[in-house]
């Protein structure tokens, strides 16, 4: 096994600069940098993390906590969080909620009691109960709110994502450029804010263009593919049968597209589809669907690096990190027809 002696020899440094650069990389000029990385590849040295962390009073584990690991959508953010991670010498550790709020016990054994050094959420609803989110605030622990916008409990937290609500108008504007006016909403739960600030997109960009939204061209899709198949019923269902269809987000795209595929109507001569994540199955799906994309792993990166920081105790504030999102165009939407076809009844 090779020793930080045999890297200090071989990148012609001293072990003392070895020993900052494995520490705190940042202190150690660039070309330094270089050929301490180089020599430790070469020997296949591995730094002591264990130890290192002990001195330093860390653990050097990051927790994530998410509502699903199955969510195709977190994919591409883990990517990013783990990327960051390695290159710190941080270990991921994974709690999934299933939408649930964490109990006292389970923030205990992640950060009060120090088994790790911070945390990640990606929950789309609150999962800190309002007695840790106290305790949170007071001893002012590491957390970052990742993807979701923040509720106003979490507001004293920093988060990084997108302008949620501006890529909603975005998309709604969208459709109504392709001639569009009877436009529905399939949103995910009254609990999710992230998919509320989409919903107020919507709302505020049909009421810009002075287009009515039919009472039931609003519903629930509980983010799934079943909860958007039965709203998607319904709409085909509905008098006043729309011409596009806007979803929350990709997943419950899918299921309005099966859902108007098996009622032997068109997509999109007789009726457009909106999703919204670009998720790695929207390219592929029958059609390939428009949507939204989010920089998943840029969200992931910039999630970690400020996390980071704010464990090495620098000041990262309270405001939210926005990236930019995209409006991706894809063969799910078309100009809006100009006779509409009789519905199919599923009933």
């Amino acid at each position: 096994m090779a020793s930080i002696k045999d890297v200090a020899q071989m990148a012609n440094v001293s072990i003392a600069t070895v020993s900052r650069y494995i520490n705190n990389p940042e202190q150690v000029k660039e070309a330094t940098r270089n050929k301490v990385q180089a020599a430790i590849s070469e020997s296949g040295y591995a730094p002591n993390t264990l130890a290192r962390n002990f001195r330093r009073g860390k653990s050097g584990i990051i927790f994530v906590v998410l509502p699903s690991i199955g969510d195709p959508f977190f994919e591409g953010v883990m990517k990013g969080i783990q990327c960051i991670a390695e290159e710190q010498h941080y270990s991921i550790f994974i709690r999934e909620t299933q939408f649930d709020t964490l109990t006292a016990d389970d923030y205990s054994n992640m950060i009060f009691s120090k088994q790790a050094d911070g945390i990640i959420l990606l929950a789309s609803i609150c999962p800190i109960t309002p007695t840790n989110l106290s305790d949170v605030n007071r001893k002012r622990q590491p957390i970052i709110i990742s993807c979701e916008s923040v509720t106003p409990e979490l507001s004293h937290f920093p988060s990084v994502r997108i302008d949620n609500m501006s890529a909603s108008m975005e998309a709604t504007d969208y459709l109504i450029g392709l001639g569009h006016k009877n436009i529905a909403f399939i949103y995910g739960t009254h609990t999710s804010t992230l998919t509320q600030d989409r919903e107020h997109g919507y709302q505020r960009a049909m009421k810009a263009a002075k287009l009515p939204i039919a009472e039931g061209w609003v519903l629930e899709g509980a983010l799934t593919i079943d909860g958007a198949r039965i709203a998607t019923r319904k709409l085909l269902n509905h008098p006043e049968r729309p011409t596009a269809i806007f979803c929350a987000n990709d997943e419950m795209a899918m299921g309005a597209l099966y859902e108007i595929k098996s009622a032997k109507l068109r997509i999109p001569e007789d009726i457009s589809v909106l999703g919204f994540d670009d998720i790695r199955y929207a390219e592929i799906l029958d059609p390939p669907l428009t949507t939204i994309a989010q920089p998943t792993e840029e969200i992931g990166r910039r999630t970690m690096q400020r996390l980071i920081s704010a464990i090495e105790g620098q000041d990262i504030g309270i405001e939210a990190e926005i990236v930019p999102h995209k409006l991706i165009v894809r063969s799910s939407t078309g100009p809006a027809p100009k006779r509409r076809r009789k519905a199919a009844s599923l009933n």
